[in-house]
């Protein structure tokens, strides 16, 4: 059985290490404004096992005008729960989250992995590729919120 229920900037080192950060120091896993008091963190838990996490910060992209925007962050699934609807469904209760906050656009910098993954959403590309180093090429995605 799966759920998603909110969490500590703490607990999403456990699959932010692994999957966004593999040998890196743990440090790396921490985001400036994880500690914000509007930042969100969702855990998606399957049989009582974390995973997949998400953190939903309010920061708006100089691409986009509408005012409050929001940065969907370190989204990430345990390869072993990968392939199971639990990546769309955390990005579904971010959206839900965001647009219950009168938010009007969500956005992100997706690695080129996941674009296709995000595009099947409704996410569109803004801009141009750019590297991240040691981490690799990312295009800024998304989508406005008063369509979702």
């Amino acid at each position: 059985m799966e759920s998603i229920k909110e969490i500590s900037a703490l607990d999403t080192f456990s699959v932010r290490h692994p999957v966004l950060r593999p040998g890196k120091p743990i440090e790396t896993c921490h985001f400036e404004g994880d500690n914000s008091e509007s930042t969100k963190h969702f855990g998606l838990f399957s049989n009582e096992k974390l995973a997949g996490i998400a953190s939903l910060f309010i920061h708006p992209t100089p691409f986009l005008e509408e005012k409050l925007q929001f940065q969907l962050r370190g989204m990430a699934i345990l390869p072993e729960f990968q392939k199971k609807g639990f990546g769309e469904a955390l990005v579904k209760h971010a959206e839900n989250d965001a647009q219950a906050r009168c938010g009007k656009i969500i956005w992100f910098n997706a690695r080129e992995i996941a674009v296709g993954f995000y595009k099947k959403l409704g996410y569109e590309i803004i801009g141009e590729p750019f590297d991240i180093a040691d981490i690799g090429k990312h295009y800024v995605m998304y989508k406005k919120l008063d369509t979702v």
